[in-house]
């Protein structure tokens, strides 16, 4: 008769719960970790904890994330050392199949076993089950391993769940429920496994070329924080980088274990391309600061002592009036018009195209802009009934009258049922203030032709360049 098995009866109410939850399982998932934990529990129960020599390195002493030993946080001097066995150890050592052909099985390994930011057996035995979980591979895995005697041989068969028979049976048909239920996990935000079980927020960064980006990095043990976000930047313009937050990777080039000065080389290769960053926030789905973090940001505040975490954008004064929309900053500007530019689509064509529109003195019209990552959008005040929508694509221009600042136009592929059969039109709109107009410009200025100053014949090019200095300031 089989012993009871506490960890079974634990896995098999985790299991029950996420099953409850409906759907398919996400990160968000309050059962999710737990599951995983419990997983791990069961397939380091009676591992034979063999040491094997091999090279290692010399390192600064740290808690353990999951025994609460001291374990490498800093690496310093190369050594030699000990290994200790993980369950990763005998995955990885799991046979492909007689045909030769990739598995799905086979290629959840290769993926785990190639994945830039795991650099621990415990990493990557993580990140192995994340994929298993999504993939539908973890019954496979346990099949294959029963069917490996020389594997087996990792676990007692006294103390161990997979190396005894009787548990690994039960054991199993659990995981053929999990293996019928769905998983949606963000399978990149895999940085922090090597520490914890539980993963930090993760957002992605959109933004194009500019010549000043405006972050200040820091590296510390091979990760790349934000330690400022400079005042009138591109990245406080755009409000998604806190000073805290951890790069993790730039237009899908993982920033883990980065040396000093990785992130602006790797920047400096991708001078003129669009750019896209994967952030990991410092503040944790609770409010607090995550975990994992904290010893990084120890180090960091004994490097830099006025460091702060930054909880949210800067606040803009009080005459940049704005409002917030399903979380986005809308501008409250006044449409005052367009007109017709012909087959004329080109800077010079504001000198012309804005005095006419103020010629008319038409009435102005109260609207809310939004300056989005793929297009411009306008919205009646009143009702937020949409106006109209301009894809970058089909704004040729954009530009502002130097004689009165808050003012600003640009020109678009004119509608069908535009004035005079003209091919393009040129809209003009008002700001509250110079600097709210300049912001725009700079904003719309990311995804069009040609960002440019208009002083009646007198026209002034924006060099849109990127721009990193020697320092950590990009």
């Amino acid at each position: 008769m089989a012993r009871k098995e506490p960890l079974l009866s634990a896995f098999k109410g985790g299991v029950l719960r996420l099953r409850e939850d409906g759907g398919p399982c996400t990160d968000t998932s309050p059962h999710l970790a737990s599951l995983c934990q419990l997983l791990e529990c069961i397939l380091r129960k009676g591992l034979r904890r063999e040491w094997s020599f091999m090279p290692g390195r010399r390192v600064a002493a740290s808690r353990c994330p999951w025994q609460g030993a001291l374990v490498s946080l800093f690496p310093t001097e190369p050594a030699w050392g000990f290994r200790r066995r993980d369950y990763w150890h005998w995955l990885e050592q799991l046979p492909t199949g007689d045909s030769g052909r990739p598995t799905p099985l086979s290629i959840s390994i290769q993926k785990a076993g190639s994945c830039e930011k795991a650099r621990t057996a415990q990493g990557r035995g993580r990140y192995f089950l994340r994929l298993a979980l999504q993939g539908k591979v973890l019954a496979a895995a346990m099949q294959q391993l029963a069917q490996t005697p020389r594997l087996l041989e990792f676990y007692d068969p006294v103390s161990s769940i997979l190396g005894n028979e009787d548990l690994l049976e039960p054991f199993l048909s659990l995981l053929l429920v999990v293996t019928e239920m769905d998983f949606s996990l963000d399978l990149q935000n895999c940085s922090f496994l090597d520490e914890s079980w539980l993963l930090p927020v993760c957002i992605t960064y959109e933004t194009v070329p500019c010549r000043v980006l405006g972050m200040v990095l820091r590296y510390v043990d091979g990760r790349v924080f934000v330690t400022e976000v400079l005042p009138e930047s591109q990245v406080e313009v755009d409000e998604v980088v806190l000073a805290g937050d951890v790069l993790d990777e730039i237009n899908g080039c993982s920033l883990r274990n980065a040396y000093s000065g990785q992130a602006g080389a790797m920047l400096q290769k991708l001078k003129g391309q669009p750019l896209s960053f994967r952030l990991l926030r410092w503040q944790w789905h609770d409010g607090g600061v995550y975990e994992p973090l904290l010893p990084y940001l120890k180090v960091l505040k004994e490097k830099e002592p006025r460091f702060q975490l930054q909880r949210s954008p800067r606040c803009r004064g009080e005459g940049e009036s704005q409002r917030l929309q399903g979380g986005r900053l809308l501008y409250n500007l006044r449409y005052l018009g367009r007109t017709g530019t012909g087959e004329y689509s080109g800077k010079e064509v504001l000198d012309r195209a804005i005095p006419a529109v103020l010629e008319r003195h038409s009435a102005a019209q109260e609207v809310l802009f939004d300056v989005k990552e793929a297009e411009v959008l306008v919205q009646e005040k009143t009702s937020s009934k949409l106006l109209c929508r301009y894809p970058y694509p089909t704004i040729s221009c954009v530009g502002r009258c130097m004689d009165s600042s808050n003012l600003f136009a640009f020109c678009v592929a004119a509608s069908p049922e535009s004035p005079d059969g003209s091919t393009f039109d040129c809209l003009v709109f008002a700001s509250s203030s110079e600097q709210e107009c300049e912001e725009i410009i700079r904003r719309i200025g990311k995804g069009t032709v040609c960002v440019f100053r208009y002083h009646h014949s007198e026209i002034v090019e924006y060099q849109e360049l990127l721009f990193w200095s020697t320092t950590c300031k990009i």
